[in-house]
């Protein structure tokens, strides 16, 4: 699917924002990316609430194979092929999915590291007076 495709195809749904991802397309809106357009086909965001509709419609979720194994990345589900010929439908689909990428946002946990307990921070001296200190350090020990 070429770009020019996919903005007729998401016309009923309104505009979207197309940039290239992987060997395809990533599909966003409001800058949250709800769809992937790729060789295999076109894969909207599903969750708890939309993945019954895709199991009704017979489709399947989006797998790649590694070397090693066959990956299944159950929170993209292919678009069933009826929809193509249906933009309106389509469109239902689109908010549907965007709908379920505006709720797995509101899930996932702020990215970084775990804070680590504060330390109290040591004053900085000011040179002569670090020097002078470490003067002192030396004499006490001998």
């Amino acid at each position: 699917m070429d770009r020019e495709f996919l903005i007729d195809l998401f016309a009923d749904f309104g505009p979207v924002t197309i940039r290239k991802m992987f060997s395809g397309y990533g599909i966003s809106a409001d800058g949250i990316n709800f769809a992937l357009s790729l060789r295999a086909g076109l894969f909207f965001r599903a969750d708890e609430v939309t993945i019954p509709n895709f199991e009704a419609e017979g489709s399947k979720p989006f797998q790649y194979s590694t070397r090693a194994k066959t990956v299944l990345v159950n929170s993209y589900w292919e678009l069933p092929a009826r929809l193509f010929d249906d933009s309106e439908e389509l469109a239902q689909w689109a908010r549907a999915a965007l709908a379920a990428a505006q709720r797995a946002k509101v899930k996932k946990r702020p990215k970084g590291k775990k804070a680590a307990p504060k330390k109290p921070v040591a004053k900085k001296q000011p040179a002569k007076k670090a020097a002078r200190s470490v003067g002192k350090a030396r004499r006490a020990r001998r």
